[in-house]
């Protein structure tokens, strides 16, 4: 006997011990030694393996029974046909505990075993279920049911096939009276709703009805129509008469688990198919708010639930123009939405008063989802909600739980509900949040100064007159709130939640604290000195010293800068973050009144953090400058050289950001802009512009093109801001870029900067400034073409009755440099005011129509840039145009019309989008897209498949090359899908779409490489469709994985190859995160493969080290 085989053989003896514990050690390692791919077991050896298996489902003990039920499903492919044989006959066994376990274990198996057996499993269940009316055992047909059930949950995704014949079967048994054959029935019909939501279509109807019926099932009671009372009377029925008791006993009523599998298989119903949303509001809906009524607790949560499940399929989704459109489906549904508001508010009326906790719990978290859905829908039945708020929140006789639960809710209805529905009800709600406040319990404290705070922010926001008067609440809740800022001895949640309100009620309602304010003040600087609430304290001094009622700082001011200054030493980001914006908050607010000793010791400390290690404290710290510049100059006499040294060297950063530069801009004209000017103009011009003229002339390692337009809007920032000084400036600028003995850089720095502070200089510089331009449009240096072409578009747009006709002129005249002045056109056009273009529209419209049949690709693009530029001048004009030039049948002027509507769409809202519903805008306004997705998509599907007609040899020399004129097209078809994967998934037919991704999936490499990335978001966002056809979409991984290329090939082939297999195990990895897939045999098979291949367990190890590191990638680049 071999090693194997002995020790395997002492484990079955030891699965026989007395010791239940013993038992379960040696069936753990029983089967962790049979997962070993070392391990091969003879017929004999595994038919004992097998039978102690199945004597372990009727051990004494429940784990050791739970552990072998497990194991009977785990991929040990040889046993699965033994337990298959062995379990099903199990399912007529007389003994109730074996049934259970039988059907627990063929559950399991079902689905780990192959398709064989799978398909041999449902044929025994589907040939012996007898039609309803053939007598048999009620007990046979609910094991059986029971068991289709357990497939269905465990193996949902492999029944599709079985469903035609199934379900009515289960809908007859359904119908016979039996209670616990009708639970066993509807959570089938849930496991197949959620498994197989496409192959259950058919059936939604039958199995809608069946669930309304058995969701009012209660035989027992009667609900009075008026709600009043609820009464239970018994009924002379065929159950009465079958008992021996006179009377009927609760504890043989299992109508209530018939409910609770209605009202779950409808939240599935209502979550797998968000197409039928508005029959579901017409049907299900009306019925689901009777039902919360419901008598039984657990019911009731699962109704709430069914409940709260529609209103998250409601929930309109995102993506712009809400408010432009007309309505559509989901406007529709939002609209028998809130007609179903007063009927859910009456329905909850009494529940909120429940004595049940659970009850009150799910009424919170029903009206909170539907607030969310309908944002201020429920002010008018705020008397209702504020009642039931304060009846939990007095409610001291149950645990925390539900106090807190009303607070979270009182805290939602403030955020979605306008501040006048509140304003009746504050003096009854105001006392019960405030004695929250002072609970012992830090949880509920914490989540009452939360509410608090949203109180005061919502009832008396700054920036709107008052409308409530704030005199007879603001003593209390400063009073509670100090109480609590007071405390030492406190959790650390609470502390930081009391800073934070009471920053709130100093800033919003300070000018009524009276003589509480400068203790208050005064504690918050003590907070401000503890390491623990520094950051809290430092956010609260910020609210305060925002706030527009001008609260008087000095008791705190002088001290409150020097702990300031000392905290930008720190090495805490967030700490130096908030700090700074609190300084800036503090100089906007008290200017002048800032003691210029502390404003000092802050000043020091700034030019360490004036550099590109950090950039966003670098963008925070010269706005401060900028504020102190503006508030107190003299403070800055002794910074100005090391600041400005430290910001000049941060400008000459290839890597500033937009926001930094602002942030430049502001603080060097606040500089200019003093009175005296902390430094003088030509000072400032000259440091800006010496990296570039001291620069050898064109030798050596040049500037980075980026930062010679940071520099190019400094210097235009500063013109602007001595708009005396910007003429000669400008005449500066012309004459070293028509100089000879000008280096590139300072020539590409001159028309930069030309291009910004030409629109302040005047019409004197602008004369000669033409001349120069068109001049240097033919230098030999391609960055400064580049330059004077920018510079044309950009002064034009400032002076367009001089320009524009003269640029027109140009671009007819000069076809060598069109596509320089075709730039130039599209500066003007972006740059210049739209009603100011409209005179000139015809003629540049007929200008770029007459270019989009031009040979070169790259000006017919900038071409499609100036129509879409030119159409937003004057859309309602121009778009129907535009359509019209779509019929033209020139394929250039169509392909650039079609790259022009790209640059119709932009990211925010405009007036153009309602005119854009014909053209597609899928990433920035996929709300565009909804309605028509149904006429869209068949064509666009039609766009993924191969065209044998576009392929073609090329011979080259002694080898042929195939080339595939149609792969760009399907290239960008796989990127459109993806695109609308992210923003149209409610409205894509998800079976449909993966047919297309499997096909992609054994496409040319760039189409695999989308592919794999779809695939991998699919099984994130809709895991049970691909569930489905999982054993289908791993061979073309496999296949990938396992590729090896030709001897000889290229560097670059191997390389392909490997991101090509990285992608495809990216895909894999992502699968695995389905939990059903690994019980998919060929799965299993698949990553034993990876297991066991040296270097595609070592990629996919990295490729989970990846994906644990670094969050997933919602979004796939396109450009």
């Amino acid at each position: 006997m071999s090693t194997a085989a002995f020790h395997i053989s002492s484990l079955l003896e030891k699965m026989t011990s007395s010791d239940k514990d013993f038992r379960f050690m040696a069936t753990s390692d029983l089967m962790s030694e049979l997962q070993k791919d070392s391990i091969q077991l003879d017929e004999d050896s595994e038919r004992k393996v097998v039978k102690m298996l199945l004597r372990l489902l009727e051990d004494k003990n429940g784990e050791v029974q739970n552990l072998a039920v497990k194991w009977l499903g785990v991929p040990l492919g040889a046993f699965h046909a033994s337990l298959l044989h062995c379990l099903l006959p199990q399912l007529s066994s007389p003994r109730l505990a074996v049934r259970k376990r039988a059907v627990g274990a063929l559950g399991h198996l079902a689905a780990a075993c192959s398709t064989d057996l799978f398909v041999e499993l449902a044929d025994h269940l589907l040939d012996r279920l007898p039609g309803p009316r053939v007598p048999t055992s009620p007990t046979a047909i609910r094991t059986l049911i029971q068991c289709l059930g357990s497939v269905g949950r465990q193996a949902g995704h492999r029944l599709g096939a079985h469903l035609d014949r199934l379900v009515p079967l289960v809908e007859d048994f359904c119908n016979l009276d039996d209670d616990e054959l009708r639970e066993s029935c509807l959570q089938a019909f849930e496991a197949f709703l959620r498994k197989c939501p496409k192959e259950m279509g058919p059936h939604v109807p039958n199995v809608t009805s069946l669930c309304l019926q058995y969701i009012k099932h209660d035989p027992n009671y009667n609900y009075d129509s008026d709600e009043d009372e609820e009464q239970m009377e018994t009924e002379d029925s065929e159950f009465s008469e079958q008992e021996s008791e006179d009377e009927y006993s609760d504890d043989d009523d299992m109508s209530w688990k018939v409910r609770r599998a209605a009202a779950k298989c409808i939240a599935a119903l209502i979550s797998s198919r968000p197409d039928l949303l508005p029959d579901f509001h017409c049907t299900l809906a009306p019925v689901l708010i009777r039902r919360f009524k419901e008598r039984e607790e657990n019911v009731k949560a699962d109704v709430f639930t069914a409940y709260i499940v529609l209103l998250r399929q409601t929930r309109p989704p995102k993506g712009w123009l809400e408010a432009m459109e007309e309505p559509t489906q989901t406007g529709s549904n939002l609209h028998m939405l809130r007609g179903q508001v007063p009927l859910v508010v009456k329905a909850l009326q009494r529940q909120l008063k429940d004595r049940s906790v659970r009850a009150r719990q799910g009424c919170f978290s029903l009206l909170t989802e539907l607030a969310g859905v309908l944002p201020g829908s429920l002010a008018e039945h705020m008397p209702v909600l504020v009642s039931g708020i304060i009846f939990s929140l007095a409610d001291r006789s149950s645990s925390s739980t539900i106090r807190m639960d009303a607070l979270a809710f009182l805290q939602g209805l403030l955020g979605t509900e306008p501040a006048e529905a509140f304003h009746p009800h504050l003096p009854i709600l105001l006392p019960p949040v405030m004695a929250c406040v002072a609970d012992p319990f830090y949880k509920i404290a914490a989540e009452a100064l939360v509410v608090l705070q949203e109180l005061v922010r919502a009832l008396w926001p700054l920036h709107r007159p008052r409308m409530l008067d704030p005199e007879p609440y603001v003593g209390e809740m400063s009073a509670v709130t100090l109480a609590r800022l007071c405390a030492t001895d406190l959790d650390q949640e609470v502390k930081e939640r009391a800073i934070s309100c009471m920053g709130h009620l100093v800033g919003h309602l300070g000018d009524r604290l009276g003589d509480d304010l400068e203790p208050t003040l005064l504690l918050l600087l003590d907070r401000l000195r503890n390491e623990i609430t520094r950051l809290p304290a430092i956010k609260a001094l910020t609210l305060v010293a925002v706030s527009p009622l001008q609260l008087d700082l000095q008791p705190i001011l002088a001290e409150a800068l020097r702990i300031l200054a000392s905290f930008l030493r720190k090495n805490q980001r967030a700490l130096r973050l908030a700090t700074l914006a609190a300084l800036d908050a503090l100089a906007q607010s008290q200017g002048l009144s800032l003691p210029p000793s502390a404003v000092q010791a802050v000043l020091a400390e700034l030019p360490a953090l004036v550099n590109e290690s950090d950039m966003h404290v670098a963008q925070l710290a010269v706005d401060f400058l900028a504020t102190v510049t503006q508030a107190q100059p003299a403070s800055l006499v002794e910074v100005s050289s090391p600041v400005l040294s430290e910001l000049l060297r941060l400008l000459r950063s290839p890597l500033l950001p937009a926001g930094v530069l602002a942030a430049a801009e502001g603080f060097l004209q606040a500089l200019v802009g003093t009175r005296p000017p902390c430094v003088d103009y030509a000072k400032l011009i000259s440091l800006l512009t010496a990296p570039v003229y001291e620069q050898a002339v064109d030798g050596g390692p040049g500037l980075h093109k980026q930062v010679f337009h940071s520099l190019a809007r400094c210097v235009a920032a500063l013109s602007a801001a001595c708009p005396q000084e910007a003429a000669s400036t400008a005449s500066r600028l012309v004459c070293d870029a028509r100089s000879p003995h000008s280096s590139t850089g300072v020539k590409v720095l001159a028309f930069l900067s030309l291009a910004e502070v030409g629109q302040v200089a005047g019409p004197g510089p602008q004369r000669e400034l033409k001349a120069v331009l068109l001049e240097a449009l033919g230098s030999p240096s391609e960055d400064v073409r580049a330059a004077a072409s920018y510079a044309l578009g950009r002064v034009g747009a400032g002076s367009l009755p001089d320009f524009l006709p003269f640029l027109l002129e140009q671009i007819e005249a000069e076809p060598r440099r069109q596509y320089l002045l075709l730039h130039s056109l599209r500066e003007a056009l972006g740059a210049a005011q739209p009603d100011s273009l409209k005179p000139y529209a015809e003629d540049i419209w007929a200008l770029l129509f007459q270019r989009c049949e031009g040979a070169e690709e790259g000006t017919r693009g900038v071409v499609a840039e100036c129509i879409g530029k030119l159409v937003l001048v004057n859309p309602s004009f121009l778009l129907p145009r535009l359509r019209k030039q779509l019929a033209a049948g020139r394929p250039h002027t169509r392909s650039t019309v079609i790259t022009a509507v790209k640059f119709l769409i932009s990211d925010q809202p405009h007036p153009i989008d309602p005119l854009l519903k014909s053209f597609i805008a899928v990433h920035n306004k996929p709300s565009l897209v909804w309605d028509l997705l149904d006429d869209i998509l068949p064509l666009l599907y039609q766009e993924t498949k191969i065209r044998r007609d576009l392929i073609r040899e090329v011979e080259m020399g002694p080898f042929k090359h195939t080339v595939d004129d149609g792969l760009d097209v399907r290239k960008a078809a796989f990127e459109c899908m993806y695109s609308l994967l992210e923003s149209c998934l409610g409205q894509l037919d998800i079976c449909e779409f993966l047919n297309h991704v499997e096909d992609g999936l054994k496409d040319h490499y760039d189409i695999r490489m989308l592919t794999f990335i779809m695939l991998a978001r699919l099984a994130t966002l809709c895991p049970a469709p691909v569930l489905q056809r999982v054993d289908r979409l791993i061979e073309p991984l496999r296949a990938t994985c396992t590729a090896k290329v030709k001897a000889g090939s290229v560097k670059q082939e191997f390389e392909k190859q490997d991101e090509l297999k990285r992608s495809a195990m990216r895909a894999v990895a992502a699968l695995l995160t389905i939990p059903e897939v690994g019980k998919s045999p060929i799965m299993a098979d698949f990553s034993s493969q990876i297991r066991s291949n040296p270097e595609l367990a070592a990629l996919f190890e990295s490729i989970q080290k990846d994906s644990a590191s670094a969050p997933s990638t919602d979004s796939m680049e396109l450009s």
